[in-house]
């Protein structure tokens, strides 16, 4: 994952609620892949299988979080499962064709998350954290993200 990618899902964390974070979760799993997808055009296998490694962490991270509690869990469950074999595929062979049915298994979830997540009102999960504001400076066409209040000592995540 490139380092601009990690910045912007940091600080989508720390203001997300629990529908909001697995979204997040999708959405590094698709960015591991098309840089898996990536690596592998330029003939990158190094790199490919590291990327996929990583989507695959992700994969599991969902799988951990499932709450057996619903019947829904298991149905989930087997489907994760079902893209932790294809990324397993894609790996062994060294070729990303595998990955196109994992990927549409994984955007059909992920609308349905985009749309709990937005009717999900919980608020963020992680309290005392910094807000975040982004303004455009005229700098070299960065868009800097830049933290008003001083006066906030408190900063922090509370364990």
């Amino acid at each position: 994952m490139r380092k601009e990618d990690v910045q912007v899902f940091t600080a989508r964390v720390t203001q997300a609620s629990k529908s909001e974070l697995i979204v997040i979760l999708y959405e590094m799993i698709f960015s591991e892949l098309r840089e898996a997808r990536n690596a592998y055009e330029i003939d990158d296998i190094i790199t490919f299988v590291k990327d996929l490694k990583k989507a695959q962490k992700f994969v599991g991270e969902l799988m951990a979080t499932l709450d057996y509690q619903y019947v829904i869990s298991y149905d989930l469950l087997s489907l994760y499962l079902y893209v932790n074999k294809r990324i397993i595929t894609a790996i062994i062979k060294k070729n990303p064709v595998s990955l196109e049915s994992a990927q549409t298994v994984l955007n059909k979830l992920l609308i349905g998350f985009e749309g709990v997540s937005k009717a999900d009102t919980s608020g963020p999960m992680m309290h005392n954290t910094q807000q975040l504001y982004a303004g455009l400076t005229y700098g070299k066409g960065k868009l800097n993200e830049t933290s008003i209040n001083p006066d906030n000592r408190s900063r922090g995540f509370i364990a």
